[in-house]
């Protein structure tokens, strides 16, 4: 099996560093991979240029599209048989290609996805960020946890796909705004089978901060609704819990003001997620500073996808 790896690029040379790298240690090698600069102001040619002996590399620069049509131009002058696509903030372990392989061998699948992990040199922050990213307790295993909720919907961070699944669907069609679950849902009603591959996974560096975290996750709520607009009836009550968390917590004090019961009722049970998100926080990381980032950023997580989602909610509601 031929693999081509397109990993769309924006301002982030030492990131696309850092992939490269990784991709040199992979046991399994037949592979391309496919550099798109997405009309970047700082250009990682150069980067990509010293890997040219080590990796068969190609670069292309184009105006910006975002990262959805960005890809859409790497499957078009893309040559193996799967195509990959990576956020150019991972690093990818030297199995991945190896466990891919034995999967599709065995399941003859047009389209696959796996998790993301946090390296160890990862700092506290992005380690907490990754548990609020990842845990069943915040996001039901969505993202390639062993508990999932519902379909697995591949996300591209870490997916792949048969060259078959990009003639028929003709990969993205919007570029930004969850562009990566409108795909997954047309790649299955197209008939095309998704796996999970558990062991296919990613080190996903994401934001370094909490604000760049807020700001990512108030676009991820607004991509919900955005999604809604293809597909109606993917806006599911599960969709809402994060406004419900965002609302239930802020009304804790005017509950307690109309009822002290009341009031200190919502706020236990705020209390015990939040010692249940410390709890299993710790017990991952074995750092209780990371459980207490971990509770911060989980909180951060709901409002700002919240925020988002009730913001293109009520847009929508005024067109």
């Amino acid at each position: 099996m031929h693999y081509s790896i397109i990993i769309p690029v924006y301002n982030r040379p030492a990131e696309v560093a850092e992939l490269l790298d990784s991709l040199t240690k992979q046991t399994y090698k037949d592979f391309e991979v496919l550099i798109i600069e997405d009309g970047s102001e700082i250009s990682c040619k150069n980067v990509v240029q010293s890997f040219s002996d080590m990796l068969h590399v190609r670069y292309y620069h184009k105006e910006n599209s975002g990262q959805g049509f960005s890809r859409n131009y790497g499957f078009e002058r893309a040559t193996g048989d799967y195509l990959v696509v990576f956020d150019s903030d991972c690093i990818i372990p030297p199995h991945y290609f190896k466990h891919v392989t034995n999967q599709l061998r065995d399941t003859k699948a047009d389209c696959w996805g796996g998790p993301d992990r946090a390296l160890p040199s990862f700092s506290r922050v992005q380690k907490a960020i990754n548990y609020s990213m990842t845990s069943f307790f915040t996001t039901g295993g969505i993202r390639g946890g062993r508990k999932m909720a519902g379909t697995f919907h591949p996300r591209s961070f870490n997916m792949g796909i048969s060259r078959k699944v990009f003639e028929e669907t003709g990969g993205y069609k919007i570029t930004r705004m969850g562009e990566d679950i409108e795909f997954s849902i047309r790649i299955i009603r197209s008939g095309f089978k998704t796996v999970l591959i558990e062991d296919a996974y990613v080190y996903h560096k994401r934001r370094t901060g909490l604000k760049q975290f807020y700001n990512q996750l108030h676009f991820f709520g607004r991509a919900r609704i955005n999604i809604s607009r293809f597909f109606p009836d993917e806006l599911k009550l599960v969709h809402f819990f994060p406004v419900l968390f965002f609302i239930g917590y802020l009304l804790i004090i005017p509950a307690a003001v109309i009822s002290l019961p009341a009031g200190l009722t919502l706020l236990a049970l705020y209390l015990i997620y939040s010692l249940l998100l410390l709890f299993d926080a710790f017990r991952k990381e074995k750092n209780i500073a990371i459980g207490f980032t971990a509770v911060i950023s989980a909180y951060i997580q709901f409002t700002a996808y919240g925020i988002g989602f009730l913001s293109e909610l009520m847009n929508e509601q005024s067109l």
